[in-house]
């Protein structure tokens, strides 16, 4: 097994059509205004940027996102990450009664050499920081839509 490989999916169930969250998730450059874990977006070019996120633990992560797959009518927003992390992630919006199932999928191997070297009895924990980030974008974004 390599402990430096994550396989992550989160389901959030969230109170808009899959065209308002398509629209609020396609701006990656807002994450930070609804998620605060996202906690820089820099945009390099039209379908690229640099993202540093950081949950409970205390580490930064920083990745480079670029967009491979934008397809609106199929609710599918995909991105290759490269840097701390490499791997992809992808969003698959789903029209869900009045709102929308967003599924979020990431594979990722992990790079810096921090979490490298902690990978064995720091998996669980990885996971676990992982999945409240996760808690906390659903909220957010939910929040935000809310809002609209």
């Amino acid at each position: 097994m390599d402990w430096t490989h994550y396989r992550f999916r989160s389901l959030w169930p969230l109170p808009a059509p899959p065209a308002a969250v398509y629209g609020a998730l396609e701006r990656i450059e807002d994450y930070p205004r609804w998620w605060r874990q996202v906690r820089e977006v820099r945009r390099t070019d039209a379908t690229t940027g640099v993202v540093r996120i950081r949950s409970l633990l205390p580490y930064d992560m920083t990745f480079t996102a670029r967009e491979v797959r934008r397809d609106p009518a199929a609710g599918v927003l995909e991105v290759a990450m490269s840097g701390d992390i490499d791997g992809w992630a992808r969003w698959t919006l789903t029209a869900r009664g009045a709102g929308t199932l967003a599924r979020y999928d990431q594979v990722v191997d992990v790079n810096k050499p921090l979490l490298r070297r902690l990978a064995v009895p720091g998996r669980p924990v990885f996971r676990l920081n992982h999945r409240l980030m996760m808690r906390s974008g659903r909220r957010g974004l939910a929040a935000r839509l809310g809002a609209v």
